[in-house]
């Protein structure tokens, strides 16, 4: 399974004062549907071959995929047929033969993969006979009928590694992973080249196999350096590896290294932030740009036509933008751009002609409303760290004449999950959405959060619910001293690693916040590492030593002191949880012991679950009713505006087995939708 996706564990109104006769009349609400609903259109693609476009759209009101011819997007049609579960991910394979794409059940994360044909809409499942994960590796233009993926289907702590034959539907096994390797890189002729192992206690090494599948140490990986440092692809000839790498260095850096000399050189650096990404020429497999992103996203070109078009685009766009799709040919571009205060919006851009033109945003219906605008902020920690942030006023609260407000209002602390993930500046439905009801928004890079170095990184390693909580603390703590936020009406809300923050906030500082909402947070540290998924089995050394190691004595000690469950009886203010049923990171267990442990004290807390969820919630059905019954919670805590249940319950799963009677209009709203 691909190292990226396995580290993220665990994302009164304001009114200024107007004379008597030029009274203010309040915006109107952005409507919970039109933010939290269906989007539109979204995630554009281009097929290699230059001939279709795609994206993600409602079929019936569940999100599929749909293709377009490139010379007539207007004539888009469906051609995938899911009528319950979102499609959320979706690529072309290498010859635009097909559309592929993966679904699990009900959140479990057991991913299947579908090829589609665009042309006939003929499908195929390639999802084993039994339960298990599928997750695609590599595909090339060289093999353009195959796919390279991992299946964990002979034993579900690791992925062996199959070869697809998307015409015949032929699984062929190439790699037995016997050894507990976690990661594999490929290179353009699809051979399996490198494999990443874990080392006892953390780090790792990157062994190389050689023709006749041998296999030989390249690389050892140093602890400090685990989480920024990752194998990207070969170049033609496949002797030289191109990746990302802080080996020697604090920001990681992308590297050029050829295998049979070890000659290394640096391609691209930043001073300030790890290089996160690099775009590469579909026909030279060369790479000619990577992106940084210290407070703003920036794309730096490596060849004289990529330095030009990622200049003209600066120039054209309003908003920091990504290149997401690319033909065969590289010579056309989807480009995602996003200016924060505007729905996200997907461009076709023709470099030889500079031509750009906008295909669509995600959520048009958002340009009738005023959206608040996002201010990127560095905030000190109490023992000097920067920790890079993020700033979102409600908009009729927020700027008059370039100076924030002088009256401090409510304010909703927004902690990210992973929590070796960030925030990042850019449209939010969330804040957004907050914003819009009369919040102020604060997002922190807390120690531990990547981008930004591996020293920040491994700042976070042991210090869950120590100065990983400090630092959003000392957030708040900025956020009162300059006049934005009133300390008697800050929340803290978060998902996952940042649902942990939450029970955290409230059981470790009882007097900090004046509510909480965790989603999908652990409360027993020990018991969310004793029930990870099991083909999580190959990276447990890397987690029990950022976290905390329940094999030893004095591990399990901190992860109980850390643990928000030892102090559920110090909570004080009110809490809302929202759980998925199926999650198989942070599973039921986690909401279900600290329910119980504040109901044993007397303690009230509201507990929302979702049974055909897993970790997060994935239906806009659910969503609009998370979020609705949220709504009303911090409407209640802190005072801001609030939109009426309505109808946002129908359609949902949504089920309340505590506290429904602490949120005002909850229990009505229940027996309308069911």
């Amino acid at each position: 399974m691909p190292r990226a996706a396995v580290f993220a564990i665990c994302a009164a109104f304001i009114v200024v004062s107007a004379p008597a006769s030029a009274e203010p009349q309040e915006a109107p609400l952005i409507p919970r549907a039109l933010l939290y609903g269906n989007p539109e259109r979204d995630l554009a693609k281009i097929s290699p071959d230059g001939a279709f476009l795609s994206w993600l759209a409602p079929r019936d009101g569940v999100l599929n995929v749909w293709i377009a011819p490139a010379s007539d997007p207007g004539a888009a049609r469906p051609i995938t047929q899911e009528t319950s579960r979102p499609i959320q991910r979706y690529s072309w394979s290498a010859d635009g033969r097909y559309v592929l794409y993966a679904q699990d059940t009900a959140g479990d994360e057991n991913f299947r993969l579908y090829a589609v044909d665009p042309r006939s809409g003929a499908s195929r499942s390639f999802a084993p006979d039994r339960a298990s994960r599928t997750d695609i590796y590599a595909v090339s233009p060289r093999k353009p009928n195959v796919v390279i993926v991992g299946v964990n289907d002979r034993d579900p702590d690791f992925f062996d590694i199959y070869a697809i034959n998307l015409q015949t539907g032929e699984r062929t096994k190439i790699f037995a992973n016997t050894d507990g390797y976690d990661d594999f890189t490929f290179d353009n002729d699809l051979n399996l080249r490198l494999a990443y192992k874990d080392n006892p206690g953390g780090g790792g090494v990157l062994m190389r196999r050689a023709a006749d599948g041998q296999w030989s140490p390249f690389q050892e990986i140093a602890p400090e350096d685990s989480l920024t440092t990752q194998p990207l692809s070969f170049n033609a000839a496949g002797d030289t590896l191109f990746w990302i790498s802080s080996e020697g260095r604090d920001r990681a850096a992308l590297r050029a290294t050829n295998l049979d000399t070890g000659a290394s050189r640096i391609i691209g650096e930043n001073s300030k932030a790890d290089v996160a990404r690099a775009l590469f020429d579909r026909t030279t497999f060369e790479p000619i740009a990577y992106d940084v992103d210290y407070l703003r996203n920036e794309w730096i070109g490596t060849s004289p036509a990529a330095r030009r078009d990622l200049l003209f685009l600066s120039k054209r766009v309003k908003g920091d933008f990504n290149i997401i799709s690319q033909t065969s040919d590289s010579r056309t571009w989807i480009v995602r751009v996003d200016s924060a205060t505007s729905s996200p919006a997907d461009y076709i851009f023709e470099r030889a002609k500079r031509r750009l033109v906008k295909l669509f945003d995600e959520r048009p219906g958002l340009n009738a409303y005023r959206l608040s605008a996002m201010e990127a902020v560095e905030i000190p920690s109490r023992d000097g760290l920067i920790l890079p942030s993020y700033l979102t006023l409600p908009a009729a609260a927020g700027r008059n004449g370039g100076e924030r407000t002088k009256q401090p209002g409510p304010l909703v602390l927004s902690v990210h999950g992973g929590p070796w993930a960030r925030d990042e500046y850019g449209y939010q439905r969330f804040v957004q959405w907050l914003a819009d009801r009369g919040y102020a928004v604060l997002q922190v890079n807390y120690r531990g959060s990547t981008g930004f170095g591996k020293a920040f990184i491994n700042a976070g390693d042991r210090e869950w619910g120590a100065k990983m909580q400090d630092d959003l603390v000392d957030a708040v703590d900025w956020a009162e001293r300059t006049g934005i936020a009133d300390p008697k009406r800050v929340a803290i809300v978060g998902g996952s690693y940042g649902g942990y923050a939450t029970l955290a906030g409230l059981a470790f500082t009882p007097e900090e916040f004046a509510c909480g909402v965790d989603i999908v947070g652990p409360s027993n540290l020990e018991t969310l590492m004793a029930s990870f998924p099991s083909y999580w089995k190959a990276i447990y050394e890397e987690v029990a030593r950022r976290i905390g190691d329940p094999r030893t004595p004095e591990g399990r000690q901190m992860l109980e002191a850390r643990s928000p469950l030892s102090r559920a009886d110090q909570i004080r203010r009110p809490l809302l949880i929202g759980q998925g049923a199926n999650d198989p990171r942070v599973k039921q267990t986690e909401s279900n012991q600290i329910v119980a442990a504040m109901q044993a004290h007397q303690i009230p807390v509201t507990y929302v679950l979702f049974p055909d969820e897993g970790h997060g919630f994935a239906r806009p059905e659910n969503n609009r009713a998370f979020y609705a019954v949220t709504e009303a919670f911090l409407s209640k805590c802190l005072g801001g505006r609030f939109e009426p249940f309505g109808s946002d319950l129908e359609g949902s799963s949504i089920t309340v087995p505590v506290g429904a009677e602490n949120i005002l209009g909850l229990t009505q709203a229940l027996a309308r939708s069911h």
